[in-house]
C-alpha cells in the first residue's frame, strides 16, 4: 500500500506524535509497503509528484519524547494560523491510506478528520465526531452518564466563572487535552488555584474532577476485540507527562494482575464507554478501581501512543504481534469505515 504516516502538528503532544509517527513509518516501510512520514504542520514546501516520493528511497528517522513538553510559540508565530501544512493535502489524496500518529490538538479532536472526509481521504482511527466526542472530556463524561459508564464527579470551568472547587482533593486538567499535560493533583485550596492557573495555561475550559484513589488500568480496543489489561504504577507522583514517556519511571503490567471477574468487568466498561462515544476501528480506555473495587471510566484515547513506551504496542506484544502487526491491523480495521461494513460494530 502507498501509506502517508502523519504526525507532529502544533499541539502540546508534538514531540510525541513524531516519536509515533517515525516509529509507524520504519514498521511499515519494513512490511513492504511505501510509506512517506509527513508533519502535519511543516509540510513538504515546494512543488512535489506523490508518485515520485512514494516510489524513492524514505530515510528512517530516530525520535524520542523529552522530559519536558515542547515550547511552540516559535512555531506559533511561524504559522499565521494555518495547521496543514504545504502540499499535506495533495500527499494525502495520492495514498492509498493515511495512517493517523497525531496526538492532541487538531490531530485528535476531529478536526483534520472532518478536513479528510470533504476531501475523500481515507484515514486510521475514529470518525471525525467522534474524535471530538472523545477528545472533550467534560462533553465524553456527560455521554458516559447518560449510557451508565461509571465515571467520577466533575464540573467543567471556563477561564473567568467561579473557580471555587466543590472537591477536595480533586484533580484539573484541561477539558481537551492529553499526555497528562496540563494535568495537577490538588489537596488544598492554594494547590486548586495553582493546578487552575496551569490548566488554563493550555485551554479555556478546565475540567475539575473528585480525586479517586485507586488502581489505574487501561483497555486497547481493536475492531471491538479488547487486548489484555495493563496496570500502570508510576513509581513517584502519579502518571503525568514525564512519567509517560520517560522510560523506567512507570511499572506497566501486562496482563494485569487482577481476577479473571474483574478484568471481565474492565473490558464491559471499556467496551460500554466506546459504545457511549459511537466509536470504531480502535482506542483506548482508562479506568480506575478504588479499594471497594467501584470502577471510575477517565477518558477515552481514539489515537493511542505508538512511542516506545505506549501502552497499546504493549497490550500487541502481550498476545503475540509485533508492532508491525499492529499498525497493519489498525489499518486493516480502520478500512472498514469505508467498504459499508462498520455498523456491525455497534451492534
Amino acid at each position: 500500500m502507498d501509506i502517508i504516516v502523519l504526525c507532529g502538528g502544533l499541539g502540546t503532544e508534538r514531540d510525541v506524535s513524531i516519536t509515533s509517527g517515525t516509529g509507524v513509518a520504519r514498521a511499515l516501510r519494513k512490511r513492504g509497503h511505501r510509506v512517506i512520514l509527513a508533519d502535519l504542520f511543516t509540510g513538504i514546501p515546494g512543488e512535489i509528484d506523490p508518485e515520485a516520493l512514494f516510489a524513492s528511497p524514505q530515510r528512517d528517522m530516530e525520535y524520542s519524547v523529552s522530559e519536558t513538553v515542547p515550547d511552540l510559540s516559535a512555531l506559533y508565530e511561524k504559522s499565521g494560523g494555518i495547521s496543514i501544512g504545504p502540499n499535506i493535502l495533495k500527499l494525502c489524496k495520492a495514498a492509498d491510506i493515511v495512517f493517523l500518529a497525531l496526538h492532541g490538538g487538531d490531530g485528535e479532536n476531529g478536526h483534520i478528520q472532518a478536513v479528510f472526509d470533504m476531501f475523500g481521504i481515507k484515514y486510521t482511527g475514529c470518525s471525525s465526531l467522534c474524535s471530538s466526542l472523545a477528545m472533550n472530556k467534560g462533553l465524553s463524561k456527560l455521554l458516559f452518564s447518560s449510557a451508565g459508564v461509571p465515571t467520577a464527579e466533575s464540573v467543567t470551568l471556563s477561564r473567568g466563572c467561579d473557580t471555587v472547587s466543590p472537591y477536595l482533593p480533586c484533580v484539573v486538567k484541561p477539558c481537551s487535552g492529553g499526555s497528562s499535560v496540563g494535568t495537577s493533583i490538588a489537596k488544598t485550596r492554594e494547590e486548586y488555584e495553582a493546578a487552575l492557573k496551569l490548566a488554563f495555561k493550555y485551554e479555556e475550559s478546565v475540567l475539575v474532577e473528585k480525586y479517586i484513589k485507586g488502581r489505574e488500568f487501561t483497555v486497547g480496543v481493536i475492531d471491538w476485540q479488547p487486548l489484555p489489561i495493563i496496570e500502570i504504577i508510576p513509581k513517584t507522583g502519579f502518571y503525568d507527562y514525564k512519567n509517560k514517556y520517560q522510560a523506567g519511571l512507570t511499572e506497566e503490567i501486562c496482563p494485569a494482575p487482577i481476577p479473571e471477574s474483574d478484568a471481565q468487568r474492565l473490558r464491559d466498561c471499556a467496551l460500554k464507554a466506546g459504545k457511549a462515544l459511537m466509536l470504531d476501528s480502535y482506542f483506548r480506555t482508562d479506568i480506575l478501581m478504588d479499594e471497594e473495587g467501584n470502577l471510575y471510566c477517565l477518558e477515552i484515547n481514539t489515537l493511542p501512543g505508538m512511542t516506545p513506551t505506549s501502552l497499546v504496542p504493549q497490550m500487541a506484544q502481550n498476545i503475540g504481534v509485533d508492532f508491525g502487526g499492529l499498525c497493519e491491523k489498525i489499518i486493516e480495521t480502520s478500512m472498514r469505515k469505508y467498504d459499508g461494513s462498520s455498523d456491525y460494530k455497534r451492534s
